[in-house]
């Protein structure tokens, strides 16, 4: 189900009228309910799965806080010195339970993402045998699961007190605008937030209708029209020279970043016109310095999951501790901690290759940017050694630009790879965009866009960039636009949403993007 129905934003703004003629003690049942209507219309089946994650994690979330108030007690009645084996046994019992807990969560993402694909595998050789085919519905599990298992995991390491009230942990987990394609959040972020039940002010709806057009201009301006020539270019890539495929690789990136950043940002502005503030999920990733940055700009709350649970638990382990030791000696302070990093940093990028789905091409595509990543890391010393001997200014913009065109083709190479069916269809890809790259207007213009739609894209890609390099430079738009002189600020407001009903691409001729990130 794709946020952007009309059915359902009119949906959404019935809510927001009981919202706010409701008190404010009611107030978040009415999200509560409005959730659970949400997922039940979304998938019938996905509502089931949320609710026994949600008793799940509240029995689970009381469990680890019992044993350590248990663990508390214990230790009150001993002596100083005996206290320590008193601990590990109890720490022990709650790594137990926490294990036990996430197995639980990840046994249904495995189940109802993974299970589909393994059944594909089989149903190909019960059509050769003439066996009864299985037939599996798949269910989009990744978001809540990940924020379950988080929740989990605060708690497991005291940052945050188990949740005693299960209406308030229902309401963290089913939180309708963010449950298909996020952000990640965590508790910290949200689950005070949203039982606070504050009114809708005048000033939380126009900010949040600003962010939802906004984000609405991203999709249907531009994502959804750039839809067809994509398509049109992976599926015939042997047909186009390298420079169609080349635009073919930009396109498909630009699609994807303007339909999840746009996606988020109608998430996030409904959720401020009920004055709750999830996480941003992006950040001008394209003005990244390297790779590694471009990571901490691009669907960041997946990035700080991976970092948080994955990444740092592995790189303080024991093990990994006492290689980085046994390392720093012979390879100095720079490739000393890099051997572990590397081991942490594979596992983080194959568990995000595998987060996208059971493919060849999503595991390529994880271990491609490991790759590059570590090269990075490897290369840094020589970098800045060759920069200073040759006097390069790495912060002048020269080398900023030269740095900004290399992490874009890194990019869109590594998005084709995304894209593609197989890892292959990849490689042919890039082999033919480098071995006959020319570029025609013409064969262009064949890919289901007229001059009228490439004129529009141009536009408004230039439009998106300079709203970002705004952001990037510390400008504050949206602050800027709401202290303009009334008609000013409301003939901007209307001039947005005139341009997402005339130059929108809907209706004949178009098809339009399902959110793309709703699928991983």
């Amino acid at each position: 189900m794709s946020y952007f129905k009309p059915l359902l934003l009119a949906a959404i703004a019935l809510v927001a009228l009981i919202y706010q003629l409701s008190s404010r003690k009611l107030r978040p049942y009415i999200l509560l309910l409005a959730s659970y209507l949400f997922i039940y219309m979304a998938s019938k089946q996905l509502i089931i799965y949320i609710l026994l994650a949600t008793f799940a994690i509240h029995y689970f979330g009381l469990w680890l806080e019992m044993i350590e108030k248990d663990k508390k007690d214990a230790i009150k009645e001993v002596d100083r010195s005996l206290r320590k084996p008193i601990k590990a046994r109890y720490q022990r019992r709650k790594k137990a339970v926490l294990t036990l807990g996430v197995l639980l969560l990840l046994s249904v993402l495995y189940t109802f993402k993974y299970v589909p694909f393994f059944s594909s595998i089989y149903n190909d050789f019960a059509y050769l045998f003439k066996l009864h085919p299985l037939k599996i519905h798949r269910l989009i599990a990744s978001y809540y699961t990940l924020q379950c298992i988080a929740y989990l995991a605060d708690v497991y390491l005291g940052k945050r007190q188990a949740e005693k009230s299960l209406p308030h942990l229902a309401l963290f987990v089913a939180y309708f605008p963010q449950i298909m394609e996020g952000p990640i959040v965590r508790a910290s972020d949200t689950l005070d937030q949203l039982f606070k039940g504050d009114p809708i002010t005048f000033h939380s709806l126009t900010f949040g209708l600003q962010r939802i057009f906004y984000g609405l201009f991203k999709k249907y301006v531009i994502a959804d029209r750039l839809n067809i020539p994509v398509t049109l270019v992976f599926t015939n890539y042997t047909h186009y020279h390298g420079g169609t495929l080349f635009l073919g690789m930009f396109g498909y990136t630009m699609m994807l970043y303007l339909e999840f950043s746009g996606t988020m940002d109608v998430v996030l502005g409904i959720s401020e016109v009920f004055q709750i503030h999830l996480p941003e999920n992006f950040r001008q990733p394209f003005f990244a310095k390297n790779v590694s940055d471009f990571w901490t700009r691009w669907h960041i709350t997946l990035g700080t999951f991976f970092r948080d649970y994955i990444y740092y638990p592995l790189s303080l382990s024991k093990p990994l501790k006492t290689l980085t030791k046994k390392a720093r000696k012979p390879l100095g302070n720079h490739y000393g901690p890099l051997v572990s990093g590397a081991i942490a940093l594979f596992c983080v990028w194959f568990c995000n290759g595998l987060w996208h789905g059971a493919g060849w091409t999503y595991l390529f595509y994880g271990l491609y940017h490991f790759t590059f990543i570590l090269g990075e890391s490897l290369i840094e010393p020589p970098v800045r050694w060759l920069s200073k001997k040759l006097h390069i200014n790495r912060q002048a913009k020269p080398y900023r630009i030269f740095q900004s065109c290399k992490l874009c083709i890194f990019i869109f190479i590594g998005e084709m790879f995304f894209r593609c069916t197989t890892v292959s269809q990849g490689f042919a890809m890039l082999s033919r965009t480098i071995h006959d790259f020319t570029f025609s207007l013409s064969e262009v213009l064949t890919l289901g866009i007229d001059n009228r739609d490439l004129s529009v894209l141009i536009l408004a890609l230039a439009f998106v960039f300079v709203m970002s390099l705004l952001k990037e430079k510390g400008i504050n738009v949206r602050e800027s636009l709401a202290a303009q002189p009334l008609p000013i600020r409301w003939s901007l407001y209307y001039a947005l949403v005139m341009a997402v009903v005339i130059f929108g691409a809907y209706g004949t001729g178009y098809i339009p993007v399902a959110p793309i990130y709703a699928d991983f």
